[in-house]
Parts: C-alpha cells; structure tokens; sequence
C-alpha cells in the first residue's frame, strides 16, 4: 500500500470500457509527515475521496481489481483502498 496525497481530478469525456462511471484522481506518494515523494500518478476512486484528503492506495492490478469488484477482464492498476483520518509515528525509527 501506498501513502498518497490526491492533488486532483481526472476529467474525460471519452473513457475506456469500464472506466464509464469511475472517478479518477491524481494522487502524490507522500511520507508519513506529508512530504512528497516520487512521481505522481492515476488511481481509481473508491472512497469518495478529494483534493487534499491522504488516501491509501492499493497499487497491485489482481488486488485492486478485488476491491472494485471488476472480473480479471477490467485493468486496473492503482485503487484507492481507503481515506486516512489520522497518522500517528515516532520519527525517530
């Protein structure tokens, strides 16, 4: 799982199939402290989730499909899993 930022909306007229009513958001990875890291990237929203909220993503094509509920016909490769409320961790490990 992936600790992420959603920066964004993805706006499409024309979307592959499967991917007709599906939001997607861009997300930056991001530490537990909220500095970015990486490169962001696409995922498919399935928590309601917004600019500016931390998400966790499930970024593993047979476990997002899962979570989607979608055959092993819909490709998929990033999934948000989940909205974070809270993090709380000792920086020094």
């Amino acid at each position: 799982m992936i600790l992420a930022k959603v920066t964004g909306n993805v706006v499409s007229t024309i979307k592959a199939i499967g991917y007709e009513s599906r939001k997607i958001l861009v997300v930056q990875p991001v530490r537990p402290d909220g500095k970015a890291i990486g490169k962001s990237f696409l995922a498919v929203d399935t928590m309601q989730a917004g600019p500016g909220d931390t998400v966790l993503i499930m970024e593993e094509g047979g476990s997002a499909r899962l979570i989607l509920g979608e055959p092993d016909t819909f490709t998929v490769k990033a999934v948000v899993a989940g909205i974070v409320d809270k993090i709380q961790y000792d920086s020094k490990v």
